[in-house]
């Protein structure tokens, strides 16, 4: 996590980095950016105290003012209290609740939220819906080039602010095909996995959820180029993608999309049964 310092005093950021492309999340910030900096001017309060009453450096207001730096959630809040501002700036969490994610998962986010059926193969890593934030955390270091501080901590709580589509009502219909190397890597340690593991366990009896195992001695089926997986909508269209076909980009035409549920069809039919996969997991539980 980055950090700022008040009176040589060493105190958390204050807000995350910018993605420099993301034109439609920097309008926002500036604009919530001068909401902020015309709450405080009216308060009588230079950037200096201001920071000094919230717990942050000067510096660093005045990056938020100008729209530099993405707001966390408690800042406004503090800042809320500090200014009196009876929840108007609290309010503003909202308007910076989905600019604090990185704009590719923005987007992925997005589409998600629409879905009301997933169908995800994955090979090498356990799916980002089905992660535990220590493992998730524990994949993110893994990345090169490695993500500073404030990276990590960004890309894990979208991460995790993804996840609650598993909990939406009504319940989307969910199905995991998840290779078994995937389940055996000990990525963060096994303690981590340990958990990890317990987690999928505690998913996979959610009603609307289906988790299936392919076991490594299955060489023989369509998944073996890469990731597949397909969103599909209330309205009867879909969007999908594979690692080793079309480019790896998402497509939405019927026939691509038939390619995909072909695949994924077979993918299905050669793993592991939910409740034979449900009994793996717990083998490797009782192994690791």
């Amino acid at each position: 996590m980055s950090v700022d310092e008040v009176d040589g005093v060493v105190v958390e950021d204050a807000g995350w980095e910018v993605d420099p492309g993301d034109e439609p999340g920097k309008a926002i910030l500036a604009t919530v950016g001068r909401q902020l900096k015309t709450w405080r001017e009216a308060k009588g309060l230079s950037a200096a105290e201001f920071g000094g009453r919230t717990g942050y450096g000067e510096d660093m207001i005045r990056k938020l003012e100008r729209g530099d730096r993405i707001p966390r959630p408690e800042f406004l809040d503090k800042a809320d209290e500090v200014l009196g501002a009876d929840g108007l700036v609290a309010e503003m969490k909202k308007d910076i609740s989905v600019v604090r994610y990185p704009k590719p998962l923005r987007d992925l986010a997005k589409l998600e939220g629409r879905a009301v059926e997933f169908c995800m193969y994955t090979n090498f890593d356990i799916h980002g819906l089905l992660q535990t934030d220590e493992f998730s955390q524990a994949i993110l270091r893994t990345w090169r080039p490695a993500y500073s501080p404030a990276q990590l901590e960004r890309y894990s709580v979208a991460r995790e602010g993804r996840r609650a589509v598993l909990q939406k009502t009504p319940a989307p219909e969910f199905s995991f095909v998840q290779e078994e190397v995937s389940l055996r890597r000990p990525v963060g340690g096994r303690m981590v996995l340990r958990r990890q593991l317990e987690h999928l366990l505690e998913v996979s009896e959610l009603p609307h959820v289906s988790l299936q195992v392919m076991p490594t001695e299955c060489a023989d089926h369509p998944g073996t180029s890469g990731v597949i997986e397909v969103l599909k909508f209330g309205d009867g269209s879909a969007v999908g993608r594979m690692d080793g076909d079309f480019g790896g980009r998402p497509v939405s035409d019927a026939k691509r999309l038939r390619l995909l549920d072909l695949r994924y069809g077979i993918i299905r039919s050669m793993a592991l049964t939910p409740a034979e996969s449900r009994d793996f997991i717990e083998q490797l539980l009782g192994e690791t």
